[in-house]
């Protein structure tokens, strides 16, 4: 039965407030009726002390709702006491003590609890100055009563800032936490979006090569069958550096390193990769378009400068690119690639003098088409740089782009990914899909 009215007591507000009452009743009315050593008893009757503090345990039925209204009854209660002449003991006080307490709690402004608390302790002591005996001790009039009431205001006050502390400390966890999700969501978006892009790059680029090797190969057959070994060694060249770079890139699924994974969707760009290509495999790159049937040319201005990682592997995929849809989807036999260096800067521009098929204008991707201009668009813009392309006005098409060197790139990267890793930040906006 007992262990039965604990549990209820626990799990209701309202029973905690009634017993709480009846215990302050308790202790209350047989405290009231003190009086100090030597003084004379109250005039008032002994039922006055009873029914004052059964205002004042009342009264704390509704503390948690109406804290100013409880600490108004309370008060008025010990003031009405000590005006009978009653000495404010601890427990007389005792229900004023809680409405104190409570207050306190309940209240957000620190100057509106030292109000209320100043002010019911200098009405006490000035009821206890007035109306009180004059033969009782001037500290149980001033020092006992200003005690009693600001004690349980400190600690009420104590108990609010450490309640607000704890929400705080739960509230930036949550955040944290949540935060961290985000974060880690982001990543991994990223993560496989810097795949998809290796894997477009790798597939699109060896097997258009292929598809145009097959196809000149099928021609020689008819006319010059004493140049099919050459064709047929490029041929096999394509396939195994196909197979070469996706098995890299696939190798990246399997990494199980999160710091290195981290670092690279921080715009590395694959540079967790020990095969990663680059610039120095231009000469390469080109040659492998020329056993295609592509005429390419590179011409370099300006002093070459070292570039990033990140920067490196995307100009080199971006000529890579170009140079695939001008196999695909263009006429012309000869594309021309152009490196300008300068100061904090790499323009990088891929131009065919040809039209399309059928000598039309290029007409714009369609939605759904392919990602070959995404790709290269969000490879530029992973490192801080930009990237456009379209039709040329002599004819042909162009590729051009721009891309930050040294510390600019590496300032523009981390501001970029600062901004990347802030709570709901979106990417850049993704350029039209191109017809790659």
């Amino acid at each position: 039965m007992i262990a039965n009215w604990q549990r209820y007591v626990r799990s209701s507000p309202r029973a905690q407030d009634t017993t709480t009452a009846l215990l302050l009743f308790a202790v209350s009315f047989p405290g009231s009726l003190y009086v100090a050593t030597g003084s004379p008893d109250p005039a008032a009757p002994w039922w006055t002390a009873a029914l004052l503090s059964c205002v004042s345990c009342a009264a704390l039925l509704f503390h948690r709702d109406h804290p100013r209204s409880a600490l108004a009854l309370t008060t008025a209660a010990a003031v009405t006491s000590a005006a009978q002449g009653r000495l404010l003991t601890v427990l007389s006080l005792g229900p004023l003590m809680v409405a104190l307490y409570s207050f306190a709690l309940r209240t957000e402004h620190n100057a509106l609890r030292r109000s209320y608390a100043f002010g019911v302790a200098a009405l006490l002591m000035a009821t206890e100055l007035i109306a009180g005996p004059a033969d009782r001790p001037l500290d149980l009039k001033t020092v006992g009563p200003a005690a009693w009431v600001l004690m349980p205001t400190a600690l009420g006050s104590a108990v609010r800032l450490r309640r607000a502390y704890l929400d705080a400390v739960r509230a930036r966890a949550e955040h944290a936490e949540r935060t961290r999700e985000e974060e880690a969501r982001r990543r991994v978006a990223e993560e496989r979006l810097r795949i998809a892009r290796e894997l477009h790059d790798v597939t699109a680029q060896h097997l258009a090569l292929a598809n145009a090797q097959a196809g000149t190969l099928a021609h020689l057959l008819r006319g010059q069958p004493d140049q099919v070994h050459k064709i047929l060694a490029g041929l096999a060249t394509t396939t195994s550096a196909a197979l070469r770079e996706l098995k890299d890139t696939v190798g990246l699924l399997r990494h199980e390193g999160t710091e290195d994974t981290a670092d690279t969707t921080e715009g590395t760009e694959g540079t967790s990769s020990p095969t990663a290509p680059g610039l120095a495999r231009l000469a390469d790159l080109t040659a492998s378009f020329r056993s295609a049937g592509l005429d390419v040319t590179v011409s370099t201005e300006g002093e070459p400068r070292q570039l990033t990682p990140a920067a490196d592997l995307t100009a080199f995929r971006i000529v890579q690119e170009a140079l695939t849809n001008v196999t695909k989807h263009a006429t012309a036999k000869a594309a021309r690639v152009r490196l300008a260096y300068s100061h904090d800067r790499l323009t990088l521009t891929v131009a065919d003098d040809g039209g399309t098929l059928g000598s039309a204008p290029p007409t714009p991707p369609v939605p759904g088409g392919g990602f070959g201009l995404v790709g290269m668009r969000e490879r530029a813009q992973s490192v801080g740089g930009r990237l456009r392309a379209g039709p040329r006005p002599g004819g042909g098409f162009e590729v051009r782009a721009e891309l930050p060197l040294g510390e600019t790139a590496l300032t523009i990267r981390e501001t970029a990914s600062a901004i990347r890793s802030r709570p709901g930040a979106k990417p850049p906006s993704a350029a039209r899909p191109s017809s790659t």
